[in-house]
Formats: structure tokens, C-alpha cells, sequence
């Protein structure tokens, strides 16, 4: 198959996502008081109304919608006021009632819609004369949100023996029903995304702001979010769309760009060939890295929807929808801006720094014992070295940034400080202290020391004065080895390069 650059050239990719989040937060069911659970035993956390027994009724989760609202106005989407419950009918195990209680027509949140900011290695895959870039090769993609409405999960099915927990080949397969009518909500996009590293960000970006509301651990690798993603080709300059392929439970943000990427080249490879794209869903395959049919795609007629008769039409109030915006915190990109406009810090760092709420917290507890005079240090010791490290206090990263922020210690020396001090409540700089790590930056002793290396080392003085500047890291080199190691290489560096100018 030709390669995704290649593909491109030719034809326009047309990419939507279907992204499923379980509102994970909650105490309990949808529609039952049920405990929500996820480490319990099988079957453990069940009543007559989520395994759907003769004669039980549903009840509304008041916190649900809530939760459903506040994700519609972070997404910048129309809340609507009436909107209802459907059966949506399928006859499968994981849903013992034979349907599943979702909207219909109407969702909760309509309209909405977020703006991608692509930039770096990402930004390539969109061919240049298909959208407007920055001096960077950047460009910002306006995604539009068709809908999130507001659904009942299924329950968690087993398949014990199969390849890669498929049903094919599989000896058994077991259901815990525990899972059964959790509250999910599930966010529709428009065909807007035209590359699968968009997709890849808008999902990211997603996870990002529903973390930051607090609804739902996010979490791809149990299942509390996952991706469905719709992709289709039309030759480039067309406007009308192609027969889409559906990816089903996309689990990472890898699996969806590689998902995407192989499908996309795959259905290039069969329209070329004068071939013909088939309506249906597909498994992505990550150890074979490619995509296997798993069924032909059902329409909206197959699921026979209907007004769930059990459910009344909801009327949601603008003090009802007041008070979850009221609930909103500063959202990734609002952050991100303040960190840029307060503190001066790079669009990339304070990007990562706002995007995750713990680790946005964490920055600015740091900030507080440190004070804002070391703002940019702090900044660089977050992005650079603290993810690499996971019981590090705010009080010891602020302790660590002063000593980098006066030039007591250098950025190698940082991470065999956080080596020793993770986890076990040292003060990073009574470490330095007490195992005479502390570098001096004193000029009368360090400018001793400089003449002597300048003294004897004649030969590379006059390298540098002719031009060959390198050589100055092999000064700098004599310097540290002249001082054991306590002297700055920063200071070095500069005493050397004012005497070598002068």
C-alpha cells in the first residue's frame, strides 16, 4: 500500500469520531441506585432494573445530566431544554432487556464545537494548499460537535481463549453485568477531521477538558473512554462524501491514529484498484497493524427506535442549567492562556502544564512555595523533570527550582537529586549540602581558576581566536576539572568567553 503522504496528495480523508465516555464520578447507575463499581466482583453490583426484569422502572440520575450539561457548555454546544429517552433495540448479552436506553433525535447537548491547534510533525500530514499554516507549519482546525447525548453502557463481556480478547476463536465468553447501565455519554462529531493525527488531538483534547470537569476518570486502557472512528475518501476537490468504514472501540490515542492511517491507505489502495468500499465495522488489529471486518454496518432502522414509554420528556430549567455552569472550572485553554500572558511561559509549556488537572494544581502549589521570581525554573523542571518521577511534594520541586534558578546545582545534578529524594521527604537542597553537590559560582575563586586553564592552554586560546569557537566546551571541560566539580559551568562558560573576547 502507498504511504499516508502519498495518499493524501490524491485524496481528502473525511474523519468523524463517535467518543464514549462513562461518567465514572458518580455514586451510582443511570437509572438505578445501583453502586457504579469497576474493581468489584462479577455480577456483585445488579438489581431488577438494570437487568432489565418484568415490571421494574427507571429513575432518572439527576447528577448524570448534570454532568451532561456541564460537558455541553465546556464543548461550546445549544443545551436543549425538551429532550427524551429511546430504546434503542439490539439482541446481544451484554444488555439482558434487549435494548438500551438512549436519546433519540434531540440530545441534551447540540451544536457545539471545539478548535484543534495541529502543530510540529502532526501539522504534515494535511497537505499545505488544503488549509491555512502559520510561519511554523501550524494551523488551527475548527471541529464542529453534532451532538452528546446521554446513554446507558452495556455490560463487560469476557471472551476467554480468542485472539486479543475477540469473540473469534474464543472457548467461552463471560459477562459481568456490574457495567450494565452506567452513565455514558456519548459525544458525535461533524466529518470535519481530515487527518488521523487531528483525530488523535481532538480526542486528547476531549479527555483533557472531561478530566478537568471532574466527570469521568478518562481512562482508555479500562474502557471508561473510547473511540469510534468514521472515515471515508473522496478524490480531492469533490464535495461529496465517500462510503464510510466504522473503527469500533478504539482504546488509545495510538491505536486511533494508526486505526485511521491504515484505513485510510487501505481504502485508497481499493478505489485505485477500481474497487468498492463497503458500509461496515471494522476491528483494528495492533499486533498485525491492520483492520479486519467484524460485521456489515447496521442503519438506524435495524435498532427500531421508540420513545421509551417509562421515561418522561425532560424540561431542563435556566436555573437548572445555570447552576452546572456555575460548576465549571477554568477550562485547559483558558489556563494555558493565563499561564502564557501571567508568566511568560512557552504556548508548549503552558500548554502541558494546563492540560492535565492534577499536574496544573501541582504547578501552581509549586509556585506558592517558590514565589514567582522563579516562575520559568519551576515551569522547566515540570515539563522536563518531574513526569519522570511520581512522589516528588510541590515543597521539594520548589526547593529544587531554587537551586537550579541560582546555579547551585546543574540540570544533571537535578535529576540525581530527585533520584535520591523521590519518595522519601528530603529537602533536595539539604541533600546537595550534604553531599557537597553545591557549585560555587564565587567570581574571585572561579576567575583563579579560569587564568590557570587560559595559562596552559595556549594552543586552544588561539583556536578560539581564530575562529573555532567549539573549543570553549573543552575550556569549560579544564575549568570543572580544575575545581573537582564545585565550580559553575555556567559561570565558566561565561568567564571564559569574556576574557577570550576581550
Amino acid at each position: 500500500m502507498k504511504k499516508l503522504a502519498e495518499v493524501l496528495k490524491d485524496w481528502e480523508a473525511v474523519i468523524g469520531l463517535e467518543v464514549h465516555t462513562e461518567l465514572t464520578t458518580l455514586e451510582t447507575k443511570m437509572f438505578c441506585n445501583c453502586r457504579l463499581s469497576h474493581d468489584d466482583e462479577p455480577n456483585t453490583n445488579v438489581c431488577p432494573v438494570c437487568l432489565g426484569m418484568p415490571g421494574a422502572l427507571p429513575v432518572p440520575n439527576e447528577k448524570a445530566i448534570e454532568s451532561i450539561v456541564m460537558a455541553g457548555l465546556a464543548t461550546n454546544c445549544e443545551i436543549m431544554r425538551h429532550s427524551m429517552f429511546y430504546r434503542k433495540h439490539y439482541f446481544y448479552p451484554d444488555m439482558a432487556k434487549n435494548f438500551q436506553t438512549t436519546q433519540g433525535p434531540v440530545a441534551f447537548c447540540m451544536h457545539g464545537h471545539l478548535d484543534l491547534e495541529v502543530s510540529g510533525a502532526g501539522a504534515k500530514e494535511r497537505p499545505d494548499d488544503t488549509v491555512e499554516k502559520d510561519a511554523d507549519g501550524g494551523y488551527v482546525a475548527p471541529i464542529r460537535i453534532l451532538r452528546i447525548h446521554m446513554e446507558e453502557d452495556a455490560a463487560k463481556m469476557v471472551h476467554v481463549g480468542g485472539e486479543e480478547g475477540r469473540i473469534t476463536a474464543a472457548t467461552e465468553s463471560l459477562i459481568d453485568y456490574n457495567r450494565c447501565g452506567t452513565p455514558l455519554i456519548e459525544l458525535v462529531t461533524e466529518p470535519d477531521l481530515r487527518t488521523p493525527e487531528e483525530a488523535r488531538l481532538f480526542m486528547e483534547k476531549l479527555r483533557q477538558t472531561f478530566l478537568t470537569l471532574g466527570i469521568s476518570d478518562c481512562s482508555l486502557e479500562s474502557g471508561s473512554m473510547r473511540c469510534d472512528g468514521n472515515i471515508s475518501l473522496r478524490r480531492r476537490g469533490e464535495t461529496k462524501f465517500g462510503t464510510k468504514t466504522e473503527m469500533k472501540n478504539i482504546n488509545s490515542f495510538k491505536s486511533l491514529h494508526d486505526a485511521l492511517e491504515y484505513e485510510i491507505c487501505r481504502q485508497a489502495e481499493v478505489l485505485e484498484e477500481g474497487g468498492i468500499v463497503y458500509q461496515e465495522t471494522r476491528h483494528w488489529e495492533p499486533s498485525r497493524r491492520r483492520t479486519v471486518v467484524m460485521r456489515v454496518k447496521e442503519t438506524a432502522d435495524d435498532y427500531r427506535l421508540f420513545p421509551d414509554p417509562d421515561l418522561a420528556p425532560f424540561d431542563l430549567t435556566d436555573e437548572f442549567v445555570d447552576r452546572c455552569r456555575a460548576r465549571i472550572p477554568e477550562l485547559p485553554d483558558a489556563k494555558r492562556d493565563r499561564y502564557m500572558a501571567d508568566f511568560g511561559l512557552k504556548h508548549a509549556d503552558a500548554a502541558q502544564l494546563a492540560g492535565d488537572p492534577a499536574v496544573a494544581a501541582f504547578f501552581e502549589e509549586t509556585l506558592t512555595a517558590a514565589g514567582e521570581k522563579n516562575v520559568e525554573t519551576v515551569a522547566k523542571v515540570m515539563v522536563n523533570l518531574v513526569p519522570s518521577y511520581d512522589a516528588l511534594t510541590p515543597a521539594q520541586v520548589a526547593s529544587l527550582s531554587a537551586l537550579l534558578a541560582e546555579d547551585a546545582i546543574t540540570f544533571a545534578q537535578a535529576r540525581e537529586v530527585l533520584d535520591a529524594v523521590n519518595g522519601a521527604g528530603e529537602d533536595p537542597a539539604a541533600y546537595v549540602d550534604a553531599h557537597g553537590m553545591r557549585q560555587s559560582t564565587d567570581e574571585g575563586a572561579l576567575g583563579a581558576i579560569v587564568d590557570e586553564v587560559l595559562g596552559r592552554c595556549t594552543d586552544q586560546v588561539q583556536q578560539y581566536r581564530d575562529g573555532n569557537k567549539k573549543v570553549l566546551g573543552f575550556l569549560v571541560g579544564q575549568c570543572m576539572k580544575a575545581a573537582k566539580g564545585s565550580g559553575n559551568p555556567k559561570a565558566f562558560n561565561k568567564m571564559l568567553a569574556e576574557r577570550l573576547e576581550s
